[in-house]
């Protein structure tokens, strides 16, 4: 908590009103700028554009009513002005987190308002504080609540991710620039930055720690929206059916595999039903029912395309690189492609390869010498 002596430090207040400018800086740049500035190619979530810069907006706020309650209003009443500062800190940026959180996961919408509820106990904690004049019930109360609330969303929230990546794997064929495993690590960010602002009694080097890492989530979140491409919301998880799909099979064999079809960037479920001409919950649950996932039959495919190229330039001994060949072989990241291959086959790429080099120039070799 931040005292007199600490906010009225010049170094320390150009930091705390910087970072507070930096904050306001970042959400109106979400809410005004149309066109990404990290990744061009990339169309977010409105949502997710609106909830974060919410996010941002309130933590500018809590920037100034920190500073307004700790310079110049409740100077006498530590306690009061500890307890309302905090109850404002938790009545607006744990929801607002939340609400960002969940408008990442674009498989179907998720009810906010039972967080809200839940969140309800802690500010009539926080009234009943102010008007005891009570610690217990001002803070004490209120902090474990609202850390059993985060426990309980922290769970949950995974729980979806899990669901959210299955949903991907089923309607996919390139997960680049929409997997969100990688925010658990903003929630995280969050709870030490809410410990830091919420537990200290001053120290100038927490204080300092908490401003730099506010600064890292600013970063982090700016980047997550405008990399985080939007989906379509209406795919719904496909569930198998009792039915004969054989025939889908042999649509796919004739049209995806044979055609190449596999080789187009970013190709979806939706995208490949209707070149099957069939709809995409059905060819959804044929995947399931077969036991794999939309994402490894196109990767696998892609992987085998992958290879009948490598064997074709060994073939005329002419140089080409992993990296080359996955791009033609319609992977967009080299990464994807990296690890595709290695959960398929087995082995590393690059070891592959080279053991495919070594067996090609033994069998020329053998011919030579017969």
């Amino acid at each position: 908590m931040y005292n007199e002596q600490t906010l009225q430090g010049l170094t320390f207040l150009m930091l705390y009103g910087g970072v507070g400018v930096l904050v306001v800086v970042a959400a109106l740049y979400l809410l005004l700028r149309q066109a990404n500035a990290i990744a061009p190619g990339v169309n977010p979530p409105r949502a997710l554009r609106r909830w974060t810069a919410a996010f941002l907006l309130a933590a500018a706020m809590s920037h100034v009513w920190w500073y307004v309650f700790g310079v110049y209003w409740l100077t006498d009443d530590r306690l009061v002005r500890n307890i309302t500062t905090i109850m404002l800190d938790n009545a607006t940026l744990v929801p607002l987190v939340m609400a960002v959180l969940l408008s990442m996961l674009q498989d179907r919408r998720r009810l906010l308002w039972p967080w809200l509820l839940a969140m309800a106990p802690v500010v009539a904690f926080a009234v009943v504080g102010i008007v005891r004049r009570d610690w217990l019930f001002g803070y004490r109360l209120p902090h474990y609540w609202q850390l059993a609330v985060i426990v309980v969303f922290v769970v949950y929230y995974v729980f979806q991710l899990r669901q959210y990546s299955r949903w991907l794997l089923d309607n996919f064929a390139d997960l680049e620039h929409k997997e969100v495993w990688r925010s658990l690590t903003f929630v995280i960010a969050l709870l030490i930055v809410y410990e830091l602002y919420t537990s200290n009694a001053g120290d100038i080097a927490r204080e300092y720690l908490a401003q730099v890492l506010t600064v890292a989530i600013v970063i982090f979140l700016v980047w997550r929206v405008e990399t985080l491409q939007r989906l379509d919301a209406s795919v719904a998880v496909p569930k198998p059916q009792k039915e004969d799909y054989n025939y889908i099979g042999a649509l796919l064999e004739e049209r995806c595999a044979a055609t190449g079809l596999y080789l187009q960037p970013d190709l979806t479920l939706a995208q490949l039903a209707l070149a099957l001409g069939t709809n995409r919950t059905y060819l959804g649950a044929y995947f399931a029912q077969a036991g794999i996932t939309y994402n490894a039959y196109i990767n696998r495919l892609r992987v085998e395309h992958f290879e009948r190229l490598h064997a074709k330039a060994v073939a005329v001994s002419r140089p080409v690189t992993a990296s080359q060949l996955a791009q033609e072989s319609g992977f967009r990241n080299y990464n994807t492609f990296s690890t595709a291959f290695k959960s398929l086959r087995g082995i590393n790429v690059s070891v592959w390869m080279k053991g495919e080099a070594e067996k090609a120039k033994e069998d020329k070799e053998m011919k030579s010498n017969t």
